[in-house]
């Protein structure tokens, strides 16, 4: 898969933007904060529906507007598709493939593809588990786009249980057994449960064929990118694991009976299911005292060892930086394992990296289609790559609407000219020492 074009109106610093993109290297260069990473978070949105960098999306809409918009033209496999999406500070999103309006945004998920490393991606491997299961789920929807609508269930289920178990703290715990508030509130708990397991279950499998699959890409890459340091490796860890084994007596199921801990039995939907449920019924009571969801997609991991030790906690800086990458990495792979290439994006990530990684992961980047880098300085690119790369110089102007100095973001062809160009901290810097030498 490649991007053929991508345009933006009113995201983040750009107030427009068109701009034509080739399979191969394009390197988007200037000084930081000048919107060159705005330009990969917009087609990173389109992939995703999210931005790795914001949590909501009023901060993508410029500043006095309304609405930001996002178009990208994929092309796979000889197939060429238009995803264009409508982003509201507040309010409902619209999104269209060509020219066709879709009931709901997540039907756009598939159209383009990316996998973007940036500096945040260090969390991985050092961050909480929050952290690694969005990359897991990250991954979920782009490869079963279906799962987005289920993991959206799901957690609208738990905020519900939550809030049951929460709010009804004397009927579930004081309350008499016989009493009609209590019976109401554990039928209905009853309901929560079914609900949530029904969804949980199949992103507990999905995360764990996922895991089970993405688990020698990362090994593979990890040891190209740091071929000195330990060997990296991955398994999912779920809550529900001490819950298998009387699962496996429920359901007849002799081996999973016996060895509680079986590689990949959680890849059966049914089983995961079924698991949940009774993973419920043995936490009911700690549930009820804590007045929260104890077990589930939203407790479990992604744990990251080199050698036999966690890479959280014992990994160096450079280990670290290796195994983040090893992970977007592993995923563009296996991606395109699957028959369909991911663009790789590297946000300004070549700046962070000792020499001897920049070579390594030169050579990982010619097996890509297309990747999309920002940088701070051309410099900052390794020579192999800047001898092949296009290059766009990314700078801040300043604009006057509607009687207002705003802010916005150029690519240097496409000055306007009402514009003003902002100066860089070293031209400030330059133009001072200048004025200072002045009788």
């Amino acid at each position: 898969m490649f991007v053929r074009s991508l345009e933006l109106h009113d995201f983040r610093s750009w107030r427009e933007l068109s701009l034509p993109l080739d399979p191969g290297v394009t390197v988007f260069s200037g000084p930081n904060g000048h919107g060159k990473t705005n330009i990969v978070e917009a087609l990173g949105y389109l992939a995703h529906l999210g931005s790795h960098r914001v949590n909501t999306d009023s901060a993508l809409v410029r500043e006095g507007q309304q609405i930001a918009r996002v178009s990208a033209t994929a092309v796979n496999h000889n197939r060429e598709l238009t995803a264009h999406i409508a982003i509201r500070g507040y309010g409902s999103n619209r999104a269209h493939i060509n020219r066709t309006q879709l009931a709901t945004t997540s039907e756009l998920l598939g159209i383009v593809r990316t996998t973007l490393f940036s500096p945040e991606d260090l969390a991985l491997v050092r961050g909480e588990p929050e952290q690694r299961r969005k990359f897991l789920d990250e991954i979920m929807v782009a490869r079963y786009p279906r799962l987005a609508a289920v993991k959206a269930d799901y957690d609208k289920s738990l905020r519900q249980r939550n809030a049951l178990l929460r709010n009804n703290a004397y009927a579930l715990r004081i309350a008499p057994e016989n009493d009609a508030e209590r019976l109401s509130a554990l039928a209905t708990l009853d309901v929560w449960d079914a609900q949530l397991a029904a969804s949980g279950g199949q992103i507990m499998s999905a995360r764990v064929q996922i895991a089970h699959d993405l688990a020698p890409h990362v090994a593979q890459t990890y040891a190209r990118l740091a071929p000195e340091s330990r060997p990296a490796h991955m398994a999912y860890t779920s809550t529900v694991d001490a819950d298998l084994a009387q699962v496996g007596v429920l359901l007849g199921d002799a081996e999973l009976e016996r060895d509680p801990a079986a590689e990949l039995a959680l890849l059966s939907p049914e089983v995961a299911e079924a698991t949940l449920l009774q993973a419920y019924a043995r936490k009911r009571t700690q549930e009820v005292d804590r007045g929260t969801t104890l077990i589930g997609p939203h407790r479990d991991d992604l744990v990251l060892m080199l050698g036999t030790q966690p890479a959280k906690g014992f990994a160096s800086h450079g280990e670290s930086w290796s195994f983040a990458l090893a992970l977007r990495l592993g995923a563009f792979f296996m991606q395109r394992e699957d028959g369909v290439e991911p663009v790789v994006i590297l946000d300004d990530v070549f700046a962070e990296l000792d020499s001897s990684r920049r070579q390594q992961l030169v050579g990982l980047l010619t097996e890509a289609e297309q990747v999309l880098i920002t940088a701070a300085v051309g410099e900052d690119i390794p020579a192999e790559l800047r001898d092949i790369a296009t290059f766009h110089d990314v700078r801040a102007v300043h604009v006057t609407e509607e009687g207002q100095q705003r802010r916005i973001s150029v690519i240097d062809e496409t000055i306007p000219r009402d514009s003003v160009p902002e100066q860089t901290e070293a031209q400030a810097e330059e133009q001072a020492a200048d004025e200072g030498e002045q009788p």
